[in-house]
């Protein structure tokens, strides 16, 4: 490094060698997970590899899962004396300040109650609404519009790009605990580049829909088997101007919804058929990972997955390998889906359209359907009136 301020010497060309890594170096968050990974391995922690942020410990009857988001970890097991143990053995190695039961982090309030754990974002909601100056606005039944067409907008470009990509980048964190703004992100995400009035206004619309129901989240239930169920759906040539589809898939444990996503496909699919196969791979991918999640945490998921798909072409494709000449074209990574049917690890299943839970994911959906499918993945909100 260069030499410090104070430091007087005659040779400009001079620099310092360190010989330990120092705040602000590119390598510094490297070497200090690498001394962390060491301390937890020490201590007799397995690291898993679903997840190189988490790691369990079993000893006995006693099972300890530590996770970490660089120097904030969340320590969970089944016995408190050996956490209290584990505390004291951090406290050798690192000054630690220990902020007891969870309740906050980063950014996710948590809850407990008889019913489960409650996951939510009610304060950065909050602040989000606050920031945009809607507390007073009106709520909007749904967060975006059923025709919206924003990806034809003509309008005149925004004067402050700047804010609307702050405010999107926002409501991209929300999205980890709220299902329901999922899709609308995914549609205004497009066009942090250039936006237009038009999805600025689309935004706000957003906003006035989390405002009401700003402590909106997800209930982790106690009394939920740990069991892995996929939904997985698609919206054939959905984008107006590449005519790419939209796969849509989304994921329980039990009953609690613990993963989802929307994402526009990285290539035109031929026909319908083709572009929910295609969204069955994407969420096989996304079961596989779960399983193995589950494993590093000591649950066993012996049985197949349960794989929603209102597409009864898709199905065929899936479970009919020698099906040829209309899937030759199809990437070969698609077909993966096939070897996680023959291995037992996904077991496809056909839903009418009308009670596809993914279809939340793939479409703006009108009111009635909208809060329908909403009440049907358990999102919850504790702060409403009853």
């Amino acid at each position: 490094m260069t030499i410090p301020p104070g430091y007087r010497t005659h040779d400009s060309t001079l620099v310092c060698r360190l010989h330990k890594s120092l705040y602000g170096l590119k390598q510094a968050p490297r070497c200090w997970f690498a001394k962390l990974v060491t301390a937890l391995k020490s201590y007799g922690f397995l690291q898993s590899y679903a997840d190189y942020s988490l790691f369990t410990l079993t000893r006995g009857h006693t099972q300890l899962n530590v996770l970490v988001y660089v120097d904030d970890l969340l320590i969970a097991g089944n016995d408190s004396a050996a956490i209290s143990s584990f505390k004291s053995y951090l406290n050798t190695c690192f000054h630690m300040k220990d902020l007891g039961i969870l309740k906050y982090f980063l950014g996710i309030e948590v809850a407990r109650s008889p019913s489960g754990i409650f996951l939510t974002q009610r304060k950065y909601a909050l602040d989000i609404i606050t920031e945009t100056g809607l507390l007073g606005a009106k709520p909007a039944s749904s967060p975006i519009e059923q025709n919206h067409g924003l990806s034809n907008a003509t309008g005149t470009p925004l004067s402050d790009p700047e804010s609307y990509r702050r405010l999107v980048g926002r409501l991209i964190y929300l999205a980890v605990t709220r299902p329901d703004i999922t899709y609308s992100v995914h549609i205004l995400s497009q066009f942090m580049q250039n936006p237009l009035n038009e999805h600025w206004s689309a935004t706000l619309r957003v906003v006035r829909y989390l405002k009401g129901s700003p402590g909106q989240g997800i209930l982790l239930r106690a009394d939920s088997d740990l069991t892995l169920t996929g939904w997985c759906d698609s919206d054939w040539a959905a984008c107006p101007l590449t005519r790419r589809s939209l796969s849509g898939w989304l994921v329980f444990l039990g009953h609690s919804p613990i993963s989802w996503k929307a994402k526009k496909q990285s290539t035109v699919a031929r026909s319908s058929a083709e572009a929910e196969y295609r969204s069955m791979a994407a969420a096989t991918c996304e079961l596989k990972w779960l399983k193995a999640l589950l494993f590093s945490l000591g649950v066993q998921h012996p049985q197949a997955i349960p794989l929603y798909c209102d597409s009864q072409s898709a199905l065929h494709i899936a479970n009919n390998p020698v099906f040829h000449e209309r899937t030759k074209h199809i990437e070969v990574d698609c077909h993966f889906v096939r070897d996680a049917i023959q291995a037992k690890l996904i077991a496809p299943n056909y839903v009418p359209t009308t009670m596809q839970l993914a279809d939340i994911f793939t479409k703006a959906l009108g009111k009635t359907q909208f809060q329908t499918l909403l009440r049907k993945l358990g999102i919850l909100n504790p702060h409403a009136p009853t």
